[in-house]
């Protein structure tokens, strides 16, 4: 098995890609979307991609800001799970149907007419920007073996 690239040697080689990826995700901060919605879609998407150093990160920060910890153990199955909002679940479902994108011909129109409904274009749009950000920071943290720093 060869050695990967470390984190800081990627960074470090191209230091704009986490610049820009990084103002992408200021959407987040500038928008009007709830940093909860924020933490479950980055959580979730995280989950779908298998990305461990994502994972870990980002269940740390959603505890830090309040998340309990029940809805984020029952996060992979939120279709059932009574404790996500109409807005979470609309987030969650839009979130699932972009990063899985290669695996169905099309978004469906419910899952489009939902997430528009709750949160508006501009926050769609904003929330969009979110998924298509941390869908790229998992695609490099899998890529290259990013591994969280994890102490029990």
């Amino acid at each position: 098995m060869s050695t990967r690239l470390s984190q800081q040697s990627v960074y470090r080689l191209v230091p704009r890609l986490a610049k820009h990826l990084t103002a992408l995700g200021n959407l987040a901060v500038d928008s009007t979307l709830d940093r909860t919605i924020v933490h479950l879609v980055n959580l979730r998407v995280s989950q779908i991609n298998h990305c461990c150093f994502c994972q870990h990160m980002h269940s740390q920060e959603a505890r830090d800001d309040g998340e309990h910890q029940v809805r984020l153990d029952v996060l992979p199955a939120w279709r059932e799970a009574p404790c996500f909002s109409t807005q979470e679940r609309a987030a969650l479902a839009w979130a699932e149907a972009l990063t899985l994108i290669s695996q169905q011909p099309s978004i469906s129109d419910d899952t489009y007419q939902n997430a528009l409904t709750a949160f508006g274009e501009q926050g769609l749009i904003d929330l969009t920007a979110i998924i298509v950000q941390i869908n790229s920071w998992n695609r490099i943290s899998v890529g290259f073996q990013f591994s969280p720093d994890i102490s029990i």
